[in-house]
């Protein structure tokens, strides 16, 4: 079946309608969502791809398609909280992501360091911040002044994020401030300014990019090309970047398609692999938070499509090219993850590797998460 999907890419492409319409309804009918993992990966690429195909087919051309426009209703943003916090608990992705990350930043930062600020983009909840804290609050006495400013789009999540992290702070005895940074409009590089951050002096800066640099892509790189200029400027100690190892910014819809075909069958056939067959939290997963995803990579476009993934190449140049150092992951990062993975995760199919100075997890022989540390 996944071999009709991508036919199915290539009639819309031509604007044969009848047929992928057709194909649809073929694949829509031998798929389901409670299926084995192929079936349900399939289900959702047909819902995509007819999301895509009732967009196309109402205008004269492909080029002049209208874009797919996401539902960001408040119903649904209280389902991808929940959606988040499950894709935390039954995946090793984000902890992963998260665990590597707090990792680079305690081992950049001196542990004579009395004054630490982190500068997160797009925190969501804070869950990557309880082990940091706790570390930074055991490995010296007395423990440093941690301060983290944090942006979001949601002034309610921003709220309960911090006032969590202050009640956590306060049962470590570590000093802490939490200030919410609103982002209002899609301009994040308005806002990066010593002043509007309130960099101090005798701070060490860390800066965090866990699955946030692709959002920053639209139809070119520019602006995020700025925000690297930007952040870099700053002077930080070092920065943390996390991102899915796929290449879902593919100018060609059918590009796109493949690769995203290719990397959720990896993704699926973890899921399927380490969760019982009814398991409700993998069916969250898969048809809110991949599904959307999904949705996003095939039947949007312009400036609404929001999930232009890149593999670390491609970040790896755009760094660089903003006078970004790489700096190597320790040995320590490495026994942290294969920890994770053996302690909550407890699969073969799960697989780390160190490639380029970054650590690389992925399913089987596929990588689908990087994780690298920036001077």
């Amino acid at each position: 079946m996944p071999q009709l999907l991508i036919r199915c890419a290539e009639l819309i492409s031509r604007s044969d309608f009848s047929a992928a319409h057709r194909l649809i309804s073929i694949l829509s009918t031998n798929s389901s969502l409670y299926g084995d993992s192929t079936e349900r990966l399939v289900h959702q690429f047909a819902k995509a791809l007819s999301l895509r195909l009732n967009n196309f087919s109402s205008f004269s051309g492909a080029s002049t398609a209208g874009p797919v426009a996401i539902n960001t209703s408040a119903s649904l943003a209280s389902t991808s909280t929940s959606c988040y916090l499950s894709l935390n608990q039954v995946t090793p992705f984000i902890r992963f992501s998260h665990l590597t990350a707090n990792q680079a930043i305690l081992e950049a930062i001196d542990e004579g360091q009395q004054a630490i600020h982190i500068l997160d983009f797009d925190i969501m909840h804070g869950l990557q911040w309880p082990p940091l804290m706790q570390a930074l609050a055991e490995r010296s006495y007395p423990p440093p002044m941690l301060r983290i400013t944090a942006t979001g789009n949601d002034p309610n999540i921003l709220h309960r994020t911090g006032d969590r992290l202050s009640k956590f702070a306060q049962t470590l005895g570590l000093r802490f401030q939490f200030h919410p940074l609103l982002i209002v409009s899609n301009d994040i590089n308005c806002i990066i300014d010593p002043l509007a951050l309130a960099l101090h002096p005798d701070e060490a800066l860390a800066i965090n990019c866990v699955l946030y640099l692709h959002k920053l892509l639209k139809e070119d790189s520019r602006g995020l090309r700025l925000f690297l200029h930007k952040i870099k400027a700053l002077n930080p100690k070092v920065v943390t970047i996390a991102e899915q190892e796929a290449n879902h910014n593919h100018p060609v819809f059918l590009q796109r398609l493949v690769e995203a075909l290719d990397h959720y069958t990896s993704v699926f056939d973890s899921l399927e692999a380490t969760l019982p067959p009814n398991s409700r939290e993998r069916l969250a997963v898969e048809q809110v938070w991949f599904g959307r995803e999904i949705v996003d990579i095939v039947a949007a476009e312009g400036v609404n499509r929001r999930e232009r993934h890149q593999r670390y190449e491609a970040w790896e140049v755009m760094l660089r090219s903003s006078g970004f150092s790489n700096v190597s992951l320790s040995p320590f990062a490495l026994s942290q993850a294969k920890l994770l993975l053996r302690l909550h995760y407890p699969s073969e199919g799960y697989k780390l590797q160190i490639r380029n100075d970054s650590l690389f997890l992925g399913w089987q022989n596929r990588a689908l998460f990087s994780v690298s540390s920036w001077h």
